[in-house]
């Protein structure tokens, strides 16, 4: 179902320069665009762009309105990649919305659990006794809230979710398929080269607006709650360990590892496959580089960035093994560099 241009800058604002009434069908990317798409150019780089696509509309920013305006119809904004985010959304609850409410009959709902209004269950989940579930929530298919758990007002579980038991996630969260939320954290005491299971007895606390990624899994604390905090968005198969805590909008890309008990701060990124080691803390703003193994706390922000080169082993064998020597070899080189500065002195005065 086709959107009038107009339509889009009286949901989303914007200046409009063109015809409100253009049709548009679909948002696009800027360079596979065609005459009835919308894509967006956020920054002047991408100028060059702007007279090769095909695209019916552009959202521009101020700097790119005069070239934009010259090949055709565009909405200026501040924020280019923001509008785009918000037409994405709107775009989504107009033409996807989601089916009217409703408890599947293959469900199981305990007659101890609590559902607000408006709750979607799907077919064969199940919500254990003292399970609470906040109005407008949507719970999928073959998902589990364990015994008193709590799901937030407006929050989704996709199809597949555990939410184990005493575990909270707050208001308008996305929970993705295969997501598990309090299992037990690895916790083992050894005892005559044997591994004695330490029972974990905390829980997952998550906070408003967060996302989750597909197969991510989330440990519940031994003791105390496992904590992430608002606005925290983490990609697909991220592991985080118990007793950790998450600061509010941090981020995290695909295959990160947080071992236990590390805190990290507010605002904070982690690249694709990093690892933070346990009980180690990150302060607010620290942006770690894809692939970097976090071995020591971070207290200021900044970007970090910590691994080595791959390389073939035999070479790489080999730069280990120099990079072993690195400080015998600096402590050498300060050696001959202070008896060089003793030497320049006694050389001037020969000369003289």
């Amino acid at each position: 179902m086709a959107a009038p241009l107009g339509a889009i800058v009286e949901a989303l604002g914007g200046q409009l320069v063109g015809a409100p009434a253009l049709l548009i069908e679909r948002p696009a990317p800027l360079a596979t665009a065609g005459a009835r798409d919308i894509a967006f150019v956020a920054q002047a780089r991408y100028a060059a762009q702007i007279a090769s696509t095909q695209a019916g509309a552009l959202i521009v920013p101020a700097a790119l309105q005069a070239q934009a305006q010259g090949r055709g119809a565009c909405i200026v904004t501040d924020d280019p990649y923001l509008y785009f985010a918000r037409l994405t959304q709107w775009w989504h609850a107009r033409h996807d919305p989601p089916p009217p409410p409703r408890v599947h009959a293959s469900a199981f709902v305990d007659p101890a659990a609590e559902l607000g209004a408006e709750v979607d269950v799907g077919p064969f989940a199940v919500i254990e006794a003292g399970a609470r579930i906040g109005s407008g929530a949507r719970i999928g298919a073959h998902s589990v809230v364990g015994r008193g758990a709590e799901v937030g007002a407006g929050t989704r579980l996709q199809p597949r979710v555990t939410l184990g038991e005493r575990c909270r996630v707050g208001e308008r969260c996305i929970l993705h398929s295969g997501v598990v939320i309090g299992a037990d954290g690895f916790g083992f005491a050894p005892h005559q080269g044997q591994w004695i299971k330490i029972e974990q007895l905390g829980a997952v606390r998550i906070g408003n607006d967060v996302e989750i990624g597909a197969n991510t899994c989330i440990d519940r604390g031994a003791l105390d709650d496992t904590v992430i905090e608002d606005g925290v968005k983490l990609d697909n198969l991220i592991q985080i360990g118990h007793n950790v805590r998450v600061g509010a909008h941090t981020a995290m890309a695909g295959c990160v590892g947080v071992a236990g008990s590390a805190d990290i701060g507010a605002r904070c990124t982690i690249g694709g496959g990093a690892v933070v080691l346990g009980h180690l803390k990150l302060a607010d703003g620290v942006h770690i580089s894809a692939a970097s193994v976090v071995t020591r706390s971070i207290l200021q922000p900044g970007h970090y960035t910590g691994m080595f080169p791959i390389d073939d082993n035999a070479a790489w064998e080999k730069n280990a093994a120099s990079l072993k020597q690195l400080n015998r070899l600096r402590e050498r080189l300060k050696a001959a560099e202070q008896a060089i500065a003793q030497a320049l002195p006694n050389k001037k005065t020969d000369d003289a």
